[in-house]
């Protein structure tokens, strides 16, 4: 696949909003991604797409939790927990996913954006427990979300922060900033292993992959910095979490409408 330059640059304008969210919220980077390089930058194969976007938004949202763990709001057992199961689940989905439509996948998606968001604003009033651990005790609840969050990351070919956060709150009780900084370990696990399923069938532009991540980068200390102010007002940072995630699935499904009408 060739791209023209002023796809590029493009993309350079989306990748700094991509990094941007995956500092802000913890997730919703390939929820953007995806689209944004299906329907702006013009990748006409929605796997190119998924398999590019993964990669990108994976090594973005590394950055994204090196900055987080700087300003200590990352648990790093729940972290760790989460993802080892919701590694497995990422590399089966990623594998169906490969096999399915890459229009439907899209427009799927959006109906599983549309409910995390509802789930999410529900409970925006909750303060959570900044001081909870995760044992033992949590571990079969953790595990069973984290691996039902990596099926989903894998076959939409997303991070899975926008389903982490989430999962996260409800499996632990922890406060809306500490999952979405401790939910970039399980985004940046998951990402790669799809993006490296997706490499395997030859699914990756990788110069595009590229100048995702370095713009991403940029928009990720920004992302960070508003998370960690936001955060100081109960509820705010939910919010944000459920427009970004709102607007990017009404797009979706409009285009998706479009495309299939």
């Amino acid at each position: 696949m060739t791209l023209e330059l002023v796809q590029y640059v493009i993309a350079a304008a989306c990748g700094g909003g991509i990094g941007f969210t995956l500092g802000l919220i913890g997730g919703g980077g390939s929820v953007l991604a995806v689209p944004l390089l299906v329907y702006v930058v013009g990748v006409t194969d929605p796997h190119v797409a998924i398999g590019t976007s993964a990669f990108a938004v994976a090594v973005n949202a590394a950055f994204s939790l090196v900055n987080h763990a700087r300003a200590g709001s990352v648990k790093w057992r729940c972290g760790g927990m989460y993802a080892a199961a919701g590694t497995i689940g990422a590399a089966v989905g990623s594998t169906l996913g490969k096999s399915f439509d890459g229009q439907k996948l899209l427009f799927l998606f959006s109906f599983v954006m549309i409910l995390t968001g509802v789930l999410m604003l529900r409970g925006r009033g909750k303060s959570g427990d900044a001081a909870v651990e995760c044992t033992f005790e949590h571990a079969p609840k953790v595990g069973a979300t984290g691996f039902v969050t990596g099926l989903f990351s894998g076959f939409f070919g997303i991070g899975g922060g926008v389903l982490v956060v989430p999962g996260l709150v409800g499996s632990t009780g922890m406060p809306m900033i500490n999952a979405v900084g401790t939910s970039l370990v399980a985004v940046t696990i998951f990402g790669l292993t799809t993006a490296f399923n997706y490499a395997a069938s030859g699914l990756v532009d990788w110069f595009l992959a590229l100048v995702l991540i370095g713009s991403g980068g940029v928009g990720t200390l920004f992302g960070v910095a508003t998370a960690r102010r936001m955060s100081k007002k109960t509820g705010q940072l939910t919010i944000a979490f459920a427009v970004v995630v709102f607007a990017v699935a009404a797009y979706m499904l409009v285009k998706s409408q479009l495309l299939f009408g």
